[in-house]
């Protein structure tokens, strides 16, 4: 395996990592990967943009089963369109959108960036409190922003933007990235 375009990292004299984990360059080069093999998971948006698979599904359980395929096949891709809707409805707003943009920073760095636990005092913190901390702390500053109604109105114009799409999209050749995730294939019986 090639080690192409990455960052080359030493160890200290004592052959371990630096005092407090890790230096920043090694987080900054973890950092990248990560977000390279997310966004690695985004499909062409030539894919999604596709209007020979735009149409109508025949039935409700048909748009059911569009929606699961398609959220499932282009989630990068449909989490990118809810940020950017939010993002562009705060560009109105210029405080909102430095705490929003802070905010997802702080989530970034101490939720989903990190590969060890995070320890505050001597004690390890559990994944649950860190989240529970991070979503009341962004939540009290959109708060005190003024934006609250911008932002859910805006999520919600992106989630129904999502689902529409993902209702819409014919989704035959997205069923294989299902197969295993959410059921597991029936076998043709022969005909006789």
């Amino acid at each position: 395996m090639s080690k192409y375009g990455t960052i080359p990292t030493s160890s200290s004299a004592g052959g371990g990592a630096p005092l407090g984990g890790t230096s920043p360059l090694d987080f900054i080069s973890r950092a990248k990967a990560r977000g390279a093999s997310a966004l690695a998971t985004r499909r062409p948006w030539r894919e999604l943009a596709d209007v020979h698979a735009i149409g109508l599904p025949p039935s409700l359980g048909d748009a059911y089963l569009r929606v699961r395929a398609n959220l499932t096949h282009f989630a990068m891709n449909y989490a990118i369109v809810v940020l950017v809707v939010v993002f562009l409805s705060l560009l109105w707003h210029p405080a909102s959108l430095i705490v929003f943009l802070v905010c997802m920073l702080a989530w970034l760095v101490l939720y989903f960036l990190r590969d060890e636990p995070l320890v505050l005092f001597g004690r390890v913190v559990a994944d649950g409190y860190v989240l529970a901390v991070l979503a009341v702390v962004t939540l009290v500053l959109l708060l005190l922003t003024d934006a609250t109604a911008n932002i859910l109105s805006s999520l919600l114009i992106g989630l129904v933007l999502v689902v529409l799409h993902a209702a819409v999209h014919k989704s035959e050749d997205n069923a294989d990235d299902e197969v295993g995730r959410w059921y597991a294939p029936v076998p043709q019986q022969p005909s006789h």
